[in-house]
């Protein structure tokens, strides 16, 4: 058996498809998340900013064009960021860097803005001061991104972080549910190539479908059921062939060997010649009608539905049934069976037994119907004498009756032989349970 390439097997790709879309959803949730986290944390640092202008506005004071700070901001420290200008006069000016110093200069009698300042990683917030209507001079706020940048860059490596965990995780439990669902599939395929060396009669059996893997083994049960039947018809075709062409080639071959042995006389050729084309169309008759009937039985029609064989033989014998005081019934079967010959052929082995058990049963007759592996029983039970344990075979055969009807005047004793041969010759069998009351069984090949 040649052996899968690993990427061109189904688990396999079924991995890699759910591992490279849980990668590219993840990554996407990844940078979404920390692209909104820098654009909060920057929202954030604006308005601080925003909030720190104005509460510095509210401590400065205009007199006679000359600002006046009402709270001196402690300085001693280092970490205020408050710079106040008259024009581009500094007024009050922090101890900083001297890059954010010189930015914080640069905002002096502009408008309204924010400016970061890379060198330093600060961000600068501009304002004027205003006085009756008139500009005085330039508020400038700061405020360091440190800290801003900090919880980003830990979001970041724990988004990472969880990431890669959730894909390793996912993956993992991805990787053990493919191979829990699909091991059963590599099992049937393992069972089936078995099967199909040694024993074609096995079958998964894995009850009523329930899921996909089941409805599988239910499709492959039929599919084998149907493989099983065409190799009996080959095989029955090929016994039904070679039995009944040996008598006519031998008489064909004898005859010919005789006219071979010695000189004869026209008329002598004649008669031999006259066997040998008899023994030819009878071969040929022979050939003609097991062909036509291999033919028929590797037609689509033979595979027919059991309850409705069963009814329609329950509907035919209802009528004797009911002449003799015997209730007829059908039990309804528990799943839909179907059998693997022709519904009629399948009529003519069943009808036979029913109408036997008509015959015999004292009040009541019931048929049901039921799968057993690759088989279908028709059980006819009857609360008639039933069969003594010597006569399990003998009722089966040509004018033989058991002891239960030796005294009946109708019948002429073939009706469960002919059931018998019939459902031998399809690859079943009809039996004779013994017992106090009537049971017969006719099984038949399941489809």
């Amino acid at each position: 058996m040649s052996r899968i390439r690993p990427l061109r097997d189904v688990k396999t790709r079924l991995l890699l498809i759910v591992v490279v879309a849980l990668t590219l959803a993840l990554g996407a949730a990844t940078f979404g998340f920390n692209l909104l986290l820098a654009h909060s944390t920057s929202r954030d640092a604006n308005s601080f900013l925003r909030a720190r202008a104005a509460a510095e506005l509210g401590l400065i004071r205009v007199v006679g064009g000359k600002i006046h700070v009402a709270e001196t901001t402690d300085d001693s420290l280092g970490f205020s960021r408050v710079w106040i200008f008259r024009g581009t006069q500094t007024v009050e000016s922090p101890r900083v860097r001297l890059e954010t110093g010189a930015a914080a200069r640069s905002l002096a009698g502009g408008p309204t803005r924010l400016v970061d300042v890379r060198d330093t990683d600060t961000r600068l917030y501009a304002v004027p001061i205003v006085a009756a209507g008139r500009r005085v001079g330039t508020l400038v706020t700061g405020l360091s991104l440190a800290p801003y940048e900090q919880t980003r860059h830990r979001a970041l490596a724990a988004s990472i972080t969880l990431f890669l965990v959730l894909l390793v995780i996912v993956g993992g439990a991805v990787w053990w549910l493919l191979r829990s669902a699909l091991r059963p599939v590599a099992q049937m395929t393992e069972q089936a190539a078995a099967w199909s060396e040694n024993d074609l009669d096995r079958r998964f059996g894995l009850g009523e479908p329930h899921d996909e893997l089941t409805r599988l083994g239910e499709t492959l049960d039929g599919l084998l059921d149907r493989l099983a039947a065409s190799l009996r018809h080959e095989r029955r075709f090929s016994a039904e062939l070679s039995h009944e062409l040996r008598t006519p080639l031998a008489k064909l071959m004898a005859e010919a060997e005789v006219a071979l042995r010695r000189e004869r006389t026209t008329p002598e050729y004649r008669d031999s010649l006259g066997v040998v084309v008899k023994n030819a169309e009878q071969i040929a008759r022979i050939v003609e009608t097991l062909v036509a009937a291999a033919q028929y039985s590797a037609q689509p029609q033979g595979v027919a539905n059991a309850q409705e064989v069963a009814e329609a033989i329950v509907a035919a014998c209802s009528d004797e049934a009911s002449s003799r005081g015997v209730a007829l019934a059908l039990d309804e079967p528990r799943e839909r069976v179907r059998v693997g010959v022709d519904q009629d052929l399948a009529e003519r082995i069943l009808h036979p037994v029913v109408e036997n058990a008509c015959r015999y049963g004292r009040s009541v007759v019931r048929v049901a119907v039921a799968r057993e592996g690759s088989t279908v029983l028709f059980s006819v039970d009857d609360d008639g004498p039933g069969v003594e344990d010597a006569e399990q075979e003998t009722i089966f055969e040509p004018a033989v009756r058991g002891s239960a009807g030796r005294s009946a005047t109708s019948g002429a004793g073939l009706g469960l032989a002919l059931a018998r041969r019939l459902a031998r010759a399809a690859s079943g069998d009809v039996v004779a349970r013994p017992g106090g009351r009537g049971r017969f069984v006719v099984r038949l090949p399941a489809a």
